[in-house]
């Protein structure tokens, strides 16, 4: 990419239109405009299904948008040739279960041409940062959700991306688990200067981790709101949700997010009957 001064990513009235089985239409999100500088943590809430994860999708190149733009380093998005220096992280492992950790962690720079004995250092390096050097001939079945989750972040840092996409990554977890791995994804991200997208349904959880949080509509999605997170860094998730100044946040986006979250319950109620 190149080294220029435009945000890292930018929608521009993006909306993406699906067929249904039926042959109906299906608007997941319209009218998005969002910008994401360059370095900075931005996560997404809004109720469920209202087309978050639609998002990252344009943004990765992996479905393009029906109308509008989606630019990334001001160059728009062209497929998935962008993933390059675009990482994601899903919400379920992706891990190849017939690798080893470090074959895992390997993998990325393999495939794009790094020597073998440079991605194996590359790959040993971080897995020493996420506390996994111990495990690099174990499976992915023989570790915990945690250590699995340690693996494709790993897996995701090692090829050194200038965007990161995180779709609910530690939804599936413990409530202990998803903490310490919140402290880690902070502690990998502070100093890479890579832009953060990260998609979550939990509002505490976005809040302690973001620089801004952005609120989406009932669906289809569109953005409604966006809260500066003018909380302090480096931060640990546990000791700043005990802050004043975090509840008062809190307090401020739920009164944004609440009334979309109940507009989505009542059109279910609605439809149920």
């Amino acid at each position: 990419m190149s080294a220029d001064t435009s945000p890292a990513i930018e929608l521009r009235g993006a909306s993406k239109i699906f067929k249904t089985p039926s042959g109906g239409l299906h608007t997941a999100v319209r009218d998005l405009d969002l910008t994401v500088g360059r370095g900075e943590f931005v996560a997404v809430v809004g109720p469920t299904g209202c087309g978050k994860s639609t998002t990252l999708t344009l943004v990765s190149g992996l479905e393009e948008p029906s109308e509008g733009e989606v630019l990334v380093a001001g160059a728009p998005v062209a497929g998935v040739g962008v993933g390059d220096k675009v990482g994601f992280v899903f919400q379920q492992d992706a891990t190849f279960p017939w690798r080893t950790v470090l074959s895992n962690v390997m993998a990325g720079p393999r495939f794009r041409g790094v020597p073998k004995a440079e991605a194996r250092e590359k790959a040993r390096a971080w897995l020493a940062k996420v506390g996994l050097a111990a495990f690099e001939d174990r499976y992915p079945h023989q570790l915990s959700g945690g250590q699995r989750k340690r693996v494709a972040l790993a897996a995701t840092f090692v090829n050194d991306p200038e965007i990161l996409l995180m779709d609910e990554p530690f939804s599936a977890l413990d409530v202990q688990t998803r903490a310490l791995m919140s402290d880690e994804l902070l502690e990998l991200w502070e100093g890479t200067g890579a832009s953060v997208v990260f998609v979550t349904h939990d509002l505490e959880e976005s809040i302690a981790l973001a620089d801004k949080v952005v609120v989406m509509t009932a669906g289809p999605a569109t953005v409604k709101q966006v809260f500066e997170i003018d909380l302090p860094r480096p931060r640990k998730v546990e000791s700043v949700r005990l802050e004043p100044r975090f509840i008062e946040i809190y307090r401020e986006i739920w009164e944004s997010l609440g009334e979309e979250v109940r507009i989505t319950r009542e059109r279910g109620a609605a439809n149920v009957a």
